[in-house]
């Protein structure tokens, strides 16, 4: 679209201003028509080669069109760098947001140091797990110096907050939660290691675990479970305020150019634009004062023709206008040679009458 426009304006710009208006190819010394070579399609092509950087075979020669083609050039610098900088920032964050997520990229990278709680049952998980690349990051563990492992979960959530992202912890995914949920320096990455359920201990053959699970079945039926950890979870104990602050968190969608960002270039573009109208309906009437004075016709006349014919955008050759006494003396210089000859052919016969008589 702003291609479109800065070509509608070079369009209607090149046609009005006189200067743009040259002797076409091979330079003709007494040329009957002038030509513009900035057409529809040639100013197009123009402001096209100039946002791709790669230039045109044709270039503006009057003030007007060169200060819109000053005004083009400078908008199109700088929106191809600002559009690369904000490329160049984006892959880099995506880059370093996606460079760890999940247990295999950590066993993949010695960067990061990661551990869980001494005799926990996660440390448990690791070290009995069939998966080859499990008991690979738990002997990756035990044989890290200093150790990795801590005596408590809450030991090991300061660890992290104190690692700078050179540490992760291993826990329940429930305990993460909570944690989350009230430190917002914190994030859990990835997906979970296992499933495991919670249920309530009863001694063997109890006659209260038919009626103590199916209560369990119908409030998990009826959302109350849920409830409940909405509850303690995000609500009690201030598990709002990390939601809270995601909610006002920049979106991605806040990280793109918008017109804060870049409304100052298109005031510039706008206002170089005005002024090389302003530039060109200059050049226009001084042009026709010109002619007027030429053509011994009023500047009214002569601007209302010069303007018919720039509107005409069919019309991409134009007459020569000559100055008037230029035609009077070519006039003059075709009838002298007759009136010479009739000078002539009258001294010639009043010689005959003389000689007669």
């Amino acid at each position: 679209m702003r291609t479109n426009l800065a070509c509608s304006s070079s369009v209607v710009i090149c046609r009005t201003t006189p200067g743009e208006w040259d002797n076409p190819h091979p330079c003709k010394p007494d040329p009957e028509e002038l030509e513009n070579k900035f057409n529809l399609m040639n100013c197009l092509w123009f402001s096209i080669g100039s946002l791709m950087g790669q230039g045109c075979d044709i270039l503006p020669k009057a003030v007007s069109t060169r200060m819109v083609a000053g005004m083009w050039w400078f908008f199109t610098l700088i929106m191809c760098a600002s559009y690369t900088a904000n490329l160049a920032a984006f892959l880099t964050l995506n880059r370093l947001e996606g460079s760890i997520s999940s247990a295999e990229d950590l066993a993949k990278q010695h960067k990061v140091k990661y551990g869980t709680m001494a005799g926990g049952s996660t440390a448990s998980f690791f070290k009995n797990s069939n998966d080859s690349t499990y008991k690979r990051m738990y002997t990756t563990m035990s044989q890290s110096r200093p150790s990795v492992f801590v005596n408590s979960n809450e030991e090991g959530v300061e660890r992290v907050q104190k690692g700078k992202g050179l540490y992760a912890f291993f826990m329940e995914s429930t305990s993460i939660e909570y944690q989350v949920e009230r430190k917002c320096d914190l994030q859990q990455v990835g997906g979970l290691l296992d499933s495991k359920g919670y249920g309530i201990g009863m001694p063997v053959n109890s006659p209260y675990r038919t009626m103590v699970s199916g209560a369990v079945l119908k409030l998990q039926e009826k959302g109350v479970l849920q409830e409940l950890k909405s509850r303690w979870w995000k609500v009690q104990q201030g598990g709002v305020s990390c939601s809270e602050e995601d909610a006002k968190a920049p979106t991605e969608d806040s990280n793109k150019l918008g017109l804060a960002n870049v409304g100052g270039v298109f005031v510039v573009l706008i206002a170089g634009t005005c002024a090389a109208f302003l530039m060109a309906v200059l050049e226009l009437l001084w042009n026709c004062r010109k002619i007027a004075v030429q053509e011994k016709i009023s500047p009214c006349e002569a601007l209302l023709s010069e303007l018919k014919f720039a509107m005409n955008c069919s019309n991409a050759n134009k007459p020569v206008r000559r100055k008037l006494e230029q035609e009077d003396d070519d006039d003059d210089e075709n009838a002298m040679p007759v009136g010479v000859s009739a000078g002539s052919f009258v001294r010639l016969g009043f010689g005959k009458l003389t000689q007669a008589e």
